[in-house]
């Protein structure tokens, strides 16, 4: 179960803060249950094509992944920006009570577990 898992109570109640709340918007999330495949067909054709890009360099410092990655670019007009996000972020933290009281989630009838929707405090 990685990081966004559906039983990851710091994952919700970060949606619920950072963008339920602070934006005013109401999300719907629903998750794969475990063993289901997380292909995504944009990361596939993205990572293919940014990988053909490095074929055979030696990826020995940000700053050479990053002009990779920009300078990738597809017959079909798909271009790449990136940046390196040098931030730290806490790991191993839990929400507090008040945070988890402060959830405003309704889970769906089909798969209520893995799929809800997280509306905002307003």
């Amino acid at each position: 179960m990685g990081s966004n898992g559906y039983r990851c109570r710091a994952w919700k109640t970060e949606l619920q803060s950072q963008l339920a709340d602070s934006h005013g918007l109401t999300l719907t999330v629903a998750h794969y249950p475990t063993g289901a495949s997380k292909w995504i067909p944009i990361e596939h054709r993205l990572f293919s094509e940014i990988s053909k890009n490095w074929a055979g360099e030696p990826l020995e410092s940000y700053q050479k992944i990053l002009r990779f990655i920009r300078s990738t670019r597809t017959q079909t007009g798909l271009s790449v920006s990136a940046h390196l996000d040098r931030r730290k972020y806490p790991t191993g933290t839990e929400p507090t009570p008040q945070q988890l009281h402060t959830l405003r989630i309704k889970p769906h009838e089909i798969l209520p577990r893995w799929n809800y929707t997280i509306s905002p405090n307003l």
